[in-house]
């Protein structure tokens, strides 16, 4: 059965491994969450061997439930959230500090000191990127200099580091291969998207040595052998991406302007702009695709937004409106609109197209008529809005208007969500016919990359019978936009406010 190909996918929230065969259909699946920690405000971190044991718990128990062994497995293929870094000794194994995820702020101050002014500019030219705490380079910087020795261990080639997929890799093949892939090398802010290899000069600024770094290679490639499980557990590795682009590969976006958005945890949309490099004039981020073994890298533009899904658990983990997010839906249907109401979500800040991590969320238009309904569908409003303003920032760059969104992700399954989301761009939203687009897209690479499929696969997309029609008229939908904007100008630049801060 080596036609079969299993997809490891290491979120933010949880690990899945499916198992598709050649068709795309899913043949098993097995899924763990893991826990975030929040040790100070604005810290968010994993725990590395979390997430690894519960990789291997993932991939054992779809095989069970698919009742297969790792022979059965042509390849498998890694996707993982994105930015997040990890710091480990070479030797043992051990991670020295907790994974620093994407979300954490920490190294805001830290950005601003090394990438001002002429700085600023360089790394936007070489790696597409906006300077950002988000990104990888200042995570691993931080590590480097909160931890005895370990600057010197680095440079001694002690220590590795790397996004989650090197951490996986590394510790599945037994440390055979340190490795990453240009897409998610291309979210570090140290890697030139042009020669698609770490930056002399942005690792000397950042203080990273290189020899800490995995070896950058093709998405879609034979990377070598991983360990699955015992006895004849040995499988191929045929391709690795990070989430997103995985997620767009999953879509059959292979066609410049063909457009996809993930509702998971945040919000991310992508843009496939084929072999051209576009460089955003919008807030934009210009970032890898995909690229196949020996062939030239594809680009895309990239909004993220960093609260899309997390502001429903808020809803529910936090304030308890909802003992399901599923919940949301039949409320948001006990009202028309959420009348006036506005909820810009923006907790640690607010990320594309706008870049201001001083701002902080908002709640505005409250009456003594709003209830708990109103904040809900205000909710779902506020991760179709953000949506919205990155399809926006994508027409402005590229010229090219959008003919359809397809979308995928937690939130996608909210009908009223995805209607909201057509109202307001005024297109055609097409859901996936599965919630698993990222896993489905990195199994797709991994059979191309192992060489088990054939690459006209990529572009195969099944959209669900579901399509979502924008009803609102171009007025309603005018007023509406201008109300998010004026929230927004609001909740931007509150800790410029030292009083408030």
């Amino acid at each position: 059965m080596t036609g079969l190909v299993a997809a490891i996918d290491q979120g933010t929230a949880s690990t899945r491994c499916l198992v598709f065969d050649a068709d795309g259909r899913e043949i098993a699946r097995d899924q763990v969450e893991h826990r975030q920690h929040f040790p100070r405000a604005g810290w968010v971190e994993h725990d590395p061997v979390e997430l690894l044991e519960a990789t291997r718990a993932v991939v054992a128990g779809a095989l069970r439930r698919g009742g297969l062994a790792p022979r059965d497995l042509g390849a498998v293929g890694v996707t993982n959230q994105r930015e997040t870094v990890v710091l480990w000794d070479r030797r043992t194994g051990r991670p020295l500090a907790p994974a620093i995820v994407w979300q954490d702020t920490r190294t805001t101050d830290l950005v601003a000191r090394l990438a001002s002014g002429d700085d600023a500019a360089r790394i936007r030219e070489r790696t597409g990127l906006l300077p950002s705490a988000y990104f990888s380079a200042t995570k691993l910087r931080w590590l480097l200099d909160h931890r005895d020795g370990a600057r010197a261990r680095a440079e001694r080639g002690e220590l590795c580091a790397g996004t989650v997929d090197s951490w996986l890799v590394w510790n599945l093949s037994g440390g055979a291969h340190h490795v990453t892939d240009v897409t998610n090398a291309s979210r570090t802010m140290l890697m030139d998207l042009e020669t698609l290899d770490w930056d002399p000069e942005l690792l000397e600024r950042f203080e990273i040595p290189r020899a800490l770094l995995p070896s950058i290679r093709p998405s879609l490639a034979a990377h070598g052998m991983l360990r699955l499980g015992e006895g004849a557990g040995e499988v191929l590795l045929g391709a690795i991406l990070g989430d997103q682009q995985a997620s767009l590969l999953g879509h059959g976006c292979v066609e410049p302007g063909a457009t996809k958005c993930t509702y998971g945890t945040g919000t991310f949309l992508l843009c496939n702009t084929g072999a051209t490099l576009v460089r955003s004039t919008n807030g934009l981020l210009s970032t890898v695709a995909f690229q196949r073994d020996g062939s030239a890298p594809q680009y895309a533009l990239e909004g993220a937004v960093a609260v899309g899904g997390a502001a429903v658990k808020w809803l529910r983990d936090q304030l308890g409106l909802v003992a399901h997010a599923s919940d949301t839906a039949r409320l948001a249907r006990e009202v028309e609109d959420s009348a006036g109401l506005y909820f810009v979500p923006a907790f640690s800040g607010l990320y594309a197209p706008h870049w201001r991590p001083d701002a902080r969320g908002l709640l505005i238009g409250l009456t003594a008529a709003h209830g708990r309904a109103h904040l809900v569908r205000a909710t779902l409003e506020a991760i179709a809005f953000q949506a919205g303003e990155l399809v926006e920032a994508v027409v402005a760059d590229t010229g090219r208007p959008l003919q359809e969104l397809r979308v995928d992700g937690g939130v996608s399954t909210n009908e009223v969500a995805m209607q909201i989301q057509a109202d307001l761009l005024g297109v055609e939203v097409r859901r996936a016919a599965t919630s698993e687009a990222t896993a489905l897209g990195v199994a797709r690479a991994a059979g191309i990359g192992a060489g088990l499929w054939d690459v006209d696969s990529l572009a195969e997309h099944r959209a669900s019978p579901t399509a979502f029609v924008p009803s609102w008229s171009p007025e309603r939908r005018g007023a509406a936009l201008a109300g998010w904007r004026r929230a927004v100008e609001r909740a931007i630049g509150w800790l410029d406010q030292p009083e408030l801060a």
